[in-house]
């Protein structure tokens, strides 16, 4: 069996050779090993974050209260970091940031601008193309957050909301929620906020949704608002933490990330294991009950186009075939055309995806149970996996396959919906899990020679 530790590279590894330290990567949920049009430049479906030549994070210095000379020069010096709080029409509080040797910054948000390291737009669940997710009106900042990550060991990564724009600075109006800490400080809250969840024992097979938290610009931790955007800001959590572990998950309000530490990709699953488990299914020679064809995945290269071998699954009972039309409740008169026919015919395969799309039913021939009848797809974002067992679930309604504890896991976990929702969703396309469980089973027929 393949082991993932051949492939990926921890931190410690890497420390006495000319390789960066890799911090970890940050991966868009809702994409399945890449953007539907291929990742370009700083807008990708993962972000790798490694050790930079130079530090460039940076930390609180001195606060300016009011509108003083100092304050106005901080803000127009395009070399000096500084968050501004605006409290009234004549009142605001700048804070300078000073040059930090011992961390390192990157920036995410939906701007394309220079500051922006990782550029994250928002995420249309199922979408086959970049222009599906372009007429949305986005709900995430231009300058969502930043994560700062300690140079040194353990390479601890903490996250906070807001990014500083092109002239070093971040700005929170009149509307946005701010305050006085304790000790004199400033900090506040983004529009529609960055929340954060941890997993509790980590990203592994024993993994169990965490609280949802949302993070401050400053770093503080606090239960969620009554609403995305509400001013009053939820209760400080002071035995909570802005560290982000393996598995911890970060959503902006249109996208959510998950982070996985360097150590924690060691442990997972690569891209040529995925494959290796799609050829040993393959190489079983699975066979539809109906139409006796042998069944097998499409190479990862051709995750999302059909078929005629595409392995569809019944979702109410798991029962795997091909491509058939039997037990159609929309068009019983189709049950008598040629099966071997119609495993051919690209264009019923579209019309049935269509039929699937629009919520028409079918009855599996093994065991009468009736309910969505969809196309298997292999889930290739190995970092979304919990485990290297071989791909035995599905998602429903997507039927993205994977590792029966990936599928429960993802079935637990309440991701953020718009402004006040949560649901369970699937990691690999985003579309809402449907369902007593939300996945199911997969029931192969061996071949019958």
């Amino acid at each position: 069996m393949f082991s993932p530790e051949q492939e990926n590279i921890s931190p410690s590894s890497t420390s006495s050779s000319k390789v960066p330290v890799k911090y970890g990567e940050l991966m868009v949920l809702g994409y399945n090993g890449s953007l539907p049009n291929g990742d370009r430049g700083r807008r990708k479906s993962r972000f790798s974050l490694s050790k930079r030549p130079k530090a460039n994070g940076v930390k609180p210095s001195t606060v300016h209260a009011a509108c003083t000379a100092q304050a106005a020069k901080a803000i127009s010096n395009k070399d000096q970091h500084s968050i501004s709080y605006t409290l009234s029409r004549g009142q605001t509080v700048v804070v300078e940031y000073t040059h930090d040797n011992n961390t390192d910054m990157f920036q995410i948000g939906r701007s394309t601008e220079s500051p922006i390291d990782f550029v994250v737009t928002d995420t249309v669940a199922g979408s086959q193309s970049n222009s599906d997710t372009q007429s949305v009106q986005s709900t995430i900042s231009r300058f969502a957050c930043r994560v700062m990550c300690q140079r040194t060991p353990p390479y601890t990564a903490r996250i906070y909301a807001a990014g500083f724009d092109s002239s070093k600075n971040i700005f929170l109006g009149e509307k946005a929620a701010k305050w006085k800490t304790c000790d004199g400080q400033m900090d506040g809250l983004t529009t529609n906020g960055v929340l954060v969840m941890h997993p509790r024992h980590g990203f592994t097979e024993d993994s169990k949704p965490g609280v949802w938290r949302e993070i401050s610009v400053c770093g503080s931790v606090f239960t969620l608002r009554e609403t995305r955007s509400a001013q009053q800001r939820g209760k400080m959590v002071e035995a909570e933490s802005q560290e982000l572990v393996d598995g911890s998950l970060i959503d902006l309000c249109g996208a959510t990330l998950l982070w996985r530490t360097a150590e924690g990709l060691s442990r997972t699953p690569t891209i040529n294991h995925l494959e290796a488990l799609r050829q040993e299914i393959n190489a079983a020679r699975p066979q539809c009950p109906v139409g006796f064809n042998t069944l097998a995945f499409p190479s990862m290269r051709r995750k999302d186009t059909p078929d005629e071998k595409q392995p569809w699954v019944y979702l109410q009972c798991g029962h795997v075939h091909g491509y058939h039309n039997w037990g159609s409740h929309r068009d019983r008169d189709r049950l008598d055309r040629d099966r071997d026919r119609l495993d051919r015919d690209r264009d019923r395969l579209d019309r049935d995806q269509e039929e699937r799309e629009q919520g028409w039913s079918r009855e599996c021939p093994m065991c009468r149970a009736t309910g969505p009848y969809v196309p298997l797809w292999l889930g290739c974002e190995a970092s979304f996996y919990l485990d290297t067992a071989p791909p035995t679930h599905a998602f429903s309604p997507c039927g993205h396959v994977c590792s029966e504890k990936t599928a429960v896991f993802w079935s637990q976990i309440p991701l953020p919906h718009g402004t006040h929702t949560f649901h369970a969703s699937c990691p690999f396309c985003a579309q809402q899990l449907s369902g007593e469980q939300g996945y199911v089973r997969l029931i192969f027929q061996g071949p019958l020679d």
